[in-house]
């Protein structure tokens, strides 16, 4: 590979490229264009008497009117507040209880840290505050453009895949194994320590977490050693991918702004005001703000999409369908229920990808909600067991993962740059089945917990307190692995991190689809030439050439059934199949197996 250079670019797509750095400059940019001062309008709780507690406080210090430079001042200076303003109402509960006709937790302030975004977004004032939707274009729909431009001039190409240099660009070539590995520890352990925070200092899960992380990496060591010949360890050809690595770091650092400090990014939050009020007349929250951005993301790219796989009718169908869930089921139909003061609903995600539909709050919200609520919580038991094992049945696991799921519409679209990142050793599949099973029985037996507390109002199971165990499978599984590391690392592991090692309703459908679908990705051996684009290209590690060569047909429980090594393919050798007689009808493509004794078919 002397060859450097990657592929030509037109001098529209040029243009394209930089409309969006500077849209994606300015998004970053707005984050500290704004000031804040603090007044009592900014102090809007939603509860009378933690708002009047507050604010008590905060004349006491004397800080009402002040003003503050950056939301890291105001964020130092509001804790304390917050802190002092639960105290004196956990101390004035204790002497006199609640007001009559006051519930204790409608009194008391549980947790100061969602107090926190409210007041820092109602506190902003300066440019980002006065003109929203002018830097919501200047951000969003700069970013957009550029990549219209960029992706645009792709359709003018001729039909077909080509490698384009994807491992000599330096955003797309990966790393090595052993700088990657260091990312993914630091990443690990970092998510793990503030795990301890997070859990108020209670160290025996971040504990245990380490220990199934090292219990896992010494079975997958030691079963290794006992079988020779072991495949290359990795896939990654080089190391100089340094813009990946500003994307992934870019993305890690996102998604813990997002899940564990979103009072940093309320400018963010401020631009997406106007299209929230627009949908469901309420203002945007960092959630409203993330189904925003994911749903621009994967309409965008998937446009890249059709113009990549246009030759292939199999992926402009499965791409229109993954921007069309996530667009109109997963985003829009949401936020027009709350707006008709309906539950919030995503009727495509399932348990136990949805790991809180079980939840307690959930349940309730959902039975007190009437006829249309109880049909939300009926529609999500049928998904998980009835939909599940019959669709998946006749189509495999690639009804949902590649058709449906957001997870899976983001990787295809924003990820599919990254999908020949994705490890292909053996070492690699190894950890791949420990993990994602184990994550799969650890959702299994957090929501038993849940739902034995639930139905008993007992909090302690075996010993653990169901909503600490709870909280941990939040912090560590629905947001560490999914979004920090699942996302965040699709520049440095490829586009399937989480699909591959994490998700537990991956894993379900993997075990269906393994023993009892009827899906298989068939191959005609003898057309193969072995180049290995098909392997190259599967998002899933699978190493594809292997059973090609081998004239076996593909039966990996991890498969998702994307079929884009079917579209890479320059010689037609492998086939999506669904029919119970696969092994009938493709007996004629099998390759022909000579032994000194007959000829005959390889099974």
């Amino acid at each position: 590979m002397s060859n450097t250079k990657s592929t030509h670019k037109t001098i529209v797509q040029k243009i394209g490229i930089g409309i969006f750095l500077i849209g994606f400059a300015i998004f970053t940019a707005i984050l500290g264009l704004d000031g804040y001062k603090l007044t009592k309008d900014a102090v809007s709780l939603g509860n009378e008497y933690h708002n009047a507690a507050v604010l008590k406080v905060m004349e006491d210090e004397g800080i009402l009117g002040k003003e503050y430079g950056s939301n890291f001042e105001l964020v130092a200076a509001l804790k304390p507040i917050l802190k002092t303003a639960k105290a004196n109402i956990d101390s004035d509960f204790e002497a006199n209880g609640a007001p009559d006709g006051i519930g204790e937790w409608d009194y008391r302030i549980g947790s100061t840290k969602p107090y926190l975004t409210p007041i820092v977004k109602k506190a902003s004032s300066g440019p980002v505050s006065s003109n929203p939707m002018m830097y919501w274009f200047l951000s969003f729909g700069l970013a957009i453009l550029g990549g219209l431009l960029y992706i645009i001039p792709k359709f003018q190409k001729i039909p077909g895949i080509k490698h384009d240099h994807i491992y000599h660009s330096s955003m797309t070539r990966g790393l090595k194994v052993t700088p990657r590995t260091i990312f993914l520890i630091a990443t690990i352990l970092g998510v793990t320590a503030f795990g301890f925070f997070y859990m108020k200092g209670n160290l025996l899960w971040p504990l245990l977490t380490i220990g199934m992380a090292l219990l896992i990496t010494g079975l997958v060591f030691f079963f290794e050693k006992q079988i020779k010949n072991n495949p290359p360890k990795s896939a990654s050809p080089s190391i100089t991918g340094y813009l990946g690595i500003f994307a992934g770091v870019y993305l890690i650092l996102f998604y813990i702004l997002l899940y564990w400090n979103p009072h940093y990014i309320t400018g963010w939050m401020i631009i997406a005001d106007p299209i929230s009020q627009m949908l469901s007349g309420n203002e945007a929250s960092e959630w409203f703000l993330y189904g925003l951005m994911y749903s621009i993301i994967v309409c965008v790219m998937g446009l890249r999409m059709f113009a990549k796989y246009r030759h292939n009718s199999y992926q402009m169908v499965r791409t229109a369908s993954v921007m069309f869930f996530q667009t109109a089921i997963a985003f829009l139909l949401p936020e027009i229920l709350v707006r008709l003061n309906q539950p919030y609903f995503d009727f495509k995600n399932i348990w136990p990808l949805d790991y809180d539909f079980f939840f307690d709050w959930n349940i309730n919200n959902l039975i007190n909600s009437g006829g249309l609520g109880i049909f939300m919580f009926v529609w999500g038991i049928a998904l998980i067991v009835l939909a599940v094992p019959i669709i998946t049945y006749f189509f495999g696991k690639r009804w949902y993962c590649s058709w449906v799921c957001g997870c899976g519409g983001l990787a295809e679209t924003l990820g599919d740059p990254y999908r020949q990142l994705s490890d292909k050793s053996l070492r690699a599949w190894k950890f791949e089945r420990w993990i994602i099973h184990g994550v799969l029985v650890f959702a299994i037996l957090m929501t038993a917990m849940t739902l034995y507390t639930y139905f008993t109002g007992q909090y302690q199971v075996l010993g653990f307190n169901s909503d600490t165990v709870r909280s941990w499978y939040g912090f560590i599984i629905g947001a560490g692995f999914a979004g920090v590391v699942g996302t965040g690392f699709y520049p440095l592991m490829g586009n399937r991190v989480w699909c591959r090692f994490g998700c537990p309703l991956s894993a379900y459908l993997g075990l269906v689809q393994r023993f009892k679908s009827r899906f298989r990705i068939t191959t005609n051996g003898s057309q193969c030439i072995s180049c290995g684009n098909c392997s190259t290209y599967c998002e899933m590690g699978i190493d594809v050439r292997s059973y090609a060569q081998k004239g076996q047909d593909i039966v990996r429980s991890s498969c998702v059934g994307c079929g884009v090594c079917a579209a890479v393919c320059p010689r037609g050798v492998l086939r999506l199949e669904n029919g119970g007689d696969i092994s009938e009808r493709t007996q004629v493509l099998r390759t022909i197996h000579i032994t000194e004794d007959q000829i005959g078919l390889l099974n």
